[in-house]
């Protein structure tokens, strides 16, 4: 969404509270906005709690029908993008306590084994793998953390949430957060931790078509139920 509207402004130019006074006061469209702004973000946070892709867009749907229903609620006190990470949050946690998918204490990870089925392993991967096989390895160490720690792990470092939005996400104290961190980089090692802050990024790609399909879903789903995030 390049496009500029009557007063010649594009959608980047808008804040987000611009965005939400627009949809309350009808322009229902602009939501688009809002759900390509936060698409990449929503989706990794949730995939990071639900561990699986097609969950993980299922929650970043009922996020933004959840926060669409409840736009006139949102008072301001948090920034808008915090408000709809933890209804995202929230709506993926739901999900895994229904499920019971996952405990709530994981087993001890190893990254050896979560690695071992790599075609690298028997080579340094570090030094020989190319940047697909490392992201590839990298993916499946991240997927291999207790899920208590993945949740931080995925917000703080692929995300680059700041310690006190993930706390308030994911209801933790700061401390928590801290401490949730550290010990997930300790069970990906040092040569992962080397590397972390560039590849992970790389993880869950949130590619154009997925964007795409989440936002026409969203859209169409509020066009039949009609209204406003006020109504």
């Amino acid at each position: 969404m390049n496009r500029t509207d009557g007063t010649g402004e594009t959608p980047a130019m808008l804040s987000d509270a611009e965005v939400v006074c627009r949809v309350l006061d009808g322009d229902v469209g602009s939501f688009e906005i809002i759900m390509r702004r936060y698409n990449q973000r929503l989706f990794r946070v949730a995939r990071g709690i639900v561990h699986d892709d097609a969950e993980a867009e299922d929650v970043v749907q009922e996020a933004y029908l959840s926060a669409f229903r409840g736009l006139a609620q949102f008072n301001g006190l948090a920034l808008f993008s915090t408000w709809l990470t933890k209804i995202a949050v929230n709506e993926a946690l739901a999900r895994v306590r229904r499920s019971k998918r996952l405990p709530l204490v994981a087993a001890t990870f190893d990254p050896e084994t979560a690695m071992s089925d790599s075609p690298a392993n028997h080579h340094d991967a570090a030094e020989e793998a190319s940047q697909q096989e490392l992201g590839r390895v990298l993916a499946k160490a991240v997927d291999g953390l207790p899920p208590e720690l993945r949740a931080v792990f995925v917000m703080r470092v692929v995300e680059n949430l700041s310690t006190e939005e993930t706390a308030e996400c994911l209801n933790l104290t700061e401390a928590n957060v801290k401490v949730r961190l550290h010990r997930a980089r300790e069970l990906l090692r040092t040569w992962i931790d080397d590397r972390i802050g560039v590849e992970a990024r790389k993880l869950f790609q949130f590619d154009g078509r997925r964007c795409d399909r989440i936002v026409d879903r969203v859209i169409e789903r509020i066009r039949r139920g009609g209204g406003t995030g006020g109504a």
